[in-house]
């Protein structure tokens, strides 16, 4: 357990593991994590509606929606236990987060903000743009609406959602620039169009989606023109600090695992915790975790102080993430070729926890942009 956490943080912890063992385990560790089959549909909904009793539903959610919002330590804190634990069906203890909603009024508030909380509307977060494109995304301003054309390439859950927030760069009728803003286009708009669905390594979906002259109201704008960018990593740098979450967890998960394995019986006729090879690979694994989880938690501190985190969260997620990796990769070389089979846990953490080093950002763009931020524009503490 990470040192001096407040009493109350603690208390909430040892709340979420009795949770594990008495709503998590029962429901097996096949438990379906896409509602893809009856029985997994049920043993998501048995999730959420003990996760509401419990609490843990509303911690990510606003006070003025009925949510008790928990600070970044004690989500940082559940999130990596839940992680820890290595069971998919941990994702739906918490409830839907507003995301880059979380401050919109009027039509947004009322159209997409509180069905997302009530768990009526999906959306997703368009940002990544292709390769190949001509120029970004744009939208040019014509009276009170917003002519949107381009094309996004990762749009993670873009399959089912029911609203896009894109990052779109806006101009005026003469095409002066207006700055960026992260607008919300409706799925089924006239112009909106996916055209390609794919799987990514760990077996999550995404969409690639083209706007065609997508006309929308300038209402749907989150703030105002010019801010896009400001919100889009706002939202980017809450969702690194999660991911970080998610890989120290990984590696609690992989030293339980491995340190269970390596004291078992073994052919040889002794432990293979007996032999001195297996120990450094072991402490090395042990090591780099503490490393990784000092900064998590020291980052999530820092967030809650409302100091400017942007770079100690692009910091942390780089190096929780490929401290996972390393993990991962020597448990399932100390656990031998049996982890390769398609299904065994280290297998299945093996490819989540390469994907983890492109979600919100591919590590060397992040240390391109940490360097920025020193060099630059003086950010960022050690």
């Amino acid at each position: 357990m990470p040192d001096n956490l407040p009493e109350a943080v603690v208390a909430v912890m040892r709340q979420a593991e009795d949770f594990v063992d008495k709503v998590i385990r029962p429901l097996g560790p096949e438990g379906s994590d896409e509602g893809n089959s009856e029985e997994g549909e049920d043993a998501i909904n048995t999730v959420r509606e003990a996760s509401r009793e419990a609490g843990f539903f509303y911690k990510t959610q606003p006070a003025e929606f009925g949510g008790t919002p928990a600070s970044t330590l004690e989500l940082t804190v559940l999130r990596e236990l839940f992680s820890s634990t290595n069971l998919p069906l941990t994702r739906y203890i918490f409830g839907p987060g507003p995301g880059v909603l979380h401050a919109v009024q009027g039509d947004l508030k009322s159209g997409y903000l509180e069905p997302v909380l009530r768990g009526e509307k999906k959306g997703a977060f368009a940002f990544t743009e292709p390769d190949s494109a001509p120029r970004a995304t744009w939208g040019v301003v014509t009276g009170d609406t917003l002519v949107i054309n381009g094309q996004k390439s990762y749009v993670t859950g873009g399959g089912s959602a029911d609203f896009i927030s894109a990052l779109v760069n806006v101009e005026q009728p003469d095409g002066a620039k207006a700055g960026t803003a992260m607008v919300v286009i409706d799925r089924q708009a006239e112009g909106v169009a996916i055209d390609r669905r794919f799987t990514s390594l760990d077996g999550s979906s995404h969409v690639s989606m083209t706007f065609d002259n997508v006309t929308v109201p300038i209402s749907n704008v989150i703030g105002e023109l010019g801010e896009g960018m400001p919100r889009a990593l706002a939202n980017i740098g809450n969702v690194r600090l999660m991911v970080s979450a998610q890989a120290s967890g990984m590696c609690l998960f992989v030293l339980d695992y491995i340190e269970k394995h390596i004291k078992s019986p073994h052919r040889s006729g002794i432990p293979l915790a007996d032999k001195e090879g297996v120990r450094l690979r072991f402490a090395d694994m042990r090591i780099e975790t503490f490393v990784a989880r000092s900064a998590l938690y020291r980052t999530a501190r820092i967030v809650d102080s409302g100091e400017n985190s942007v770079n100690e969260t692009a910091m942390t997620k780089v190096f929780t993430t490929e401290t996972a990796g390393r993990v991962v990769d020597q448990g399932l070389q100390l656990f031998g070729g049996q982890a390769l089979v398609t299904g065994h846990p280290l297998e299945k953490l093996y490819r989540e926890a390469r994907s983890l080093r492109f979600v919100e950002g591919a590590s060397d763009l992040l240390r391109i942009n940490v360097a920025k931020g020193k060099l630059e524009l003086d950010k960022g503490r050690l």
